[in-house]
C-alpha cells in the first residue's frame, strides 16, 4: 500500500528533526517538543494541516523575535551542511529531505510576511538547501511589484536553487500552493524571468521555465504560442522547453501548436477495425483495446497519437483525460496495428466510478468516434 503524503512525519523523521534541533536550541526539551507536535489532533490532520502544526510549535521554541527565530533557522543550515556533509551547490538535488523543506518554508510563510527584507534574505538562503517556491507565493501577492523584481534578480543568482525558484515560486498555477490570481490574468512579468533562465546549465531550473510556460498556456495561450516562435530552433535545451511547456496546448488539440511541431493535417490518414477487448474492464484492471492506423498518402507524415478516456463522474456525467500513445512519422502508403492497455488502478487522484465510460482515438488534435465500455466494481 502507497504510504500517506502525511504519514513522511513519522517517528524516523522526527529522531533526526529533534537531534538536529539540538544543534541550535540549547537545553532543548524533545520529550515536550514532541508531546506537543502529537496532540489529541495529529491523527486527524492532513498532510498541510501537519506541516502547519509542526511550525507552529517549533516556533515556542525558537527566539520570540522573528529575525532572531531566522537567525537560528540559518545556523541550523550551517550546522546540517557540515554534518551531513552535503552540498548545497548540487544541482542534482537539494540537500535538505522534503519533510525539512516544507517547515522551514512554512516557517517564513506563517510569520514571516511582515519583515519583508529578513523574509526576502531568508528564502534567498533557506531555497539553497531545499526549495521555498511556496512560502514566496504570500509575498508575491502583498508585494507584486517590489517581489517580482526580486525574482527577475534572482533569475540571475549563481546557486541554481535560487534560480529555479525564480522561475518555479511564480508559476500562476503551481500545484499544492495558492494560485497567482495577478500572474493569471497578465503573464508579462513572468516573461523577463522565463527569457533569462530557457538556457540554463541545470536540467532542474529548465524544467521549471517548462512547467511554468504550461501554467502560463492554461490562461493565456496566445502568449505562449508567440513565445515558442521566438525561441524555437535557438537550441535543443530551449526546444525540450517548448515541448515541455505546451503539453497542455497539445493534448487541447491547439491547432497553432499542432503546426508548430510539424504535426499537420491528417486527411490521408485514417483508421479502421477499432475493436475493444475488454468491453466490461473490473476495477484494478485494465481496459484492453486496438485498432490499424493506415497512412493513405504517398508522403511519410508525422503523426501525434493519442486516445481519450471519458471517465464517469459522481454525477454521471462524461470528464475526458486524453494519454499520449506515441509521436513518429509513419510511412507512405503504411499500414500500422496498434494495441493498448489502460490501467484502471485504484489510485489516490481519481475516484474510480463504476458504470458507462467511453473510449477515443486522438490524430494530431483531432478527435474520432468514440466506443463505449463498461467499469464494473471488483467485488
Amino acid at each position: 500500500m502507497v504510504e500517506a503524503l502525511k504519514d513522511m512525519f513519522n517517528k524516523e523523521f522526527f529522531d533526526r528533526f529533534t537531534k538536529d534541533l539540538k544543534l541550535i536550541i540549547k537545553d532543548f526539551n524533545t520529550r515536550k517538543f514532541i508531546s506537543q507536535i502529537m496532540d489529541d489532533e495529529w491523527e486527524k490532520k492532513e498532510f498541510k494541516q501537519r506541516c502547519w502544526h509542526i511550525t507552529t510549535v517549533l516556533k515556542n521554541f525558537l527566539p520570540a523575535d522573528y529575525k532572531d527565530a531566522i537567525a537560528k533557522i540559518l545556523e541550523l543550515l550551517s550546522h546540517l551542511k557540515d554534518v551531513h556533509n552535503f552540498s548545497e551547490i548540487d544541482d542534482t538535488t537539494f540537500g535538505l529531505s522534503l519533510e525539512y523543506g516544507w517547515i522551514l518554508d512554512n516557517f517564513v510563510e506563517q510569520y514571516g510576511l511582515d519583515d519583508y527584507e529578513t523574509s526576502i534574505k531568508a528564502i534567498e538562503k533557506i531555497t539553497q538547501f531545499t526549495s521555498c517556491e511556496f512560502s514566496v507565493r504570500p509575498f508575491i501577492i502583498k508585494y507584486p511589484e517590489k517581489m517580482m523584481k526580486q525574482m527577475l534578480a534572482w533569475s540571475k543568482h549563481e546557486h541554481w536553487g535560487v534560480r529555479r525558484l525564480s522561475s518555479e515560486g511564480c508559476r500562476p498555477r503551481l500545484p499544492w500552493s495558492m494560485a497567482l490570481p495577478n500572474l493569471k490574468e497578465n503573464p508579462a512579468p513572468i516573461i523577463p524571468i522565463l527569457e533569462n533562465l530557457k538556457n540554463d546549465v541545470s536540467r532542474f531550473v529548465r524544467l521549471s521555465v517548462a512547467n511554468n510556460l504550461n501554467d502560463i498556456a492554461k490562461d493565456n495561450p496566445a502568449t505562449v504560442i508567440n513565445l515558442v516562435k521566438k525561441w524555437q530552433g535557438k537550441s535543443e535545451n530551449i526546444n525540450w522547453i517548448i515541448k515541455h511547456g505546451c503539453r497542455t496546448l497539445l493534448k487541447q488539440g491547439n491547432a497553432e501548436t499542432m503546426e508548430i511541431f510539424g504535426f499537420n493535417d491528417i486527411k490521408d490518414i485514417s483508421i479502421k477495425d477499432f475493436k475493444i477487448s475488454t468491453p466490461k474492464v473490473k476495477i484494478n484492471e485494465s481496459l484492453e483495446f486496438g485498432f490499424t492506423l493506415m497512412n493513405n498518402s504517398s508522403k511519410k507524415i508525422k503523426i501525434r497519437l493519442e486516445y481519450g478516456i471519458y471517465y464517469q463522474k459522481a454525477n454521471e456525467t462524461l470528464s475526458k483525460k486524453v494519454c499520449k500513445i506515441s509521436e513518429k512519422e509513419y510511412a507512405k502508403n503504411s499500414i500500422t496495428h496498434i494495441t493498448r492497455k489502460h490501467s484502471f488502478k485504484v489510485v489516490t487522484t481519481r475516484v474510480l466510478h463504476p458504470g458507462l465510460h467511453q473510449v477515443s482515438i486522438i490524430i494530431n488534435g483531432k478527435e474520432f468516434e468514440k466506443y463505449d465500455f463498461e467499469l464494473i466494481d471488483k467485488k
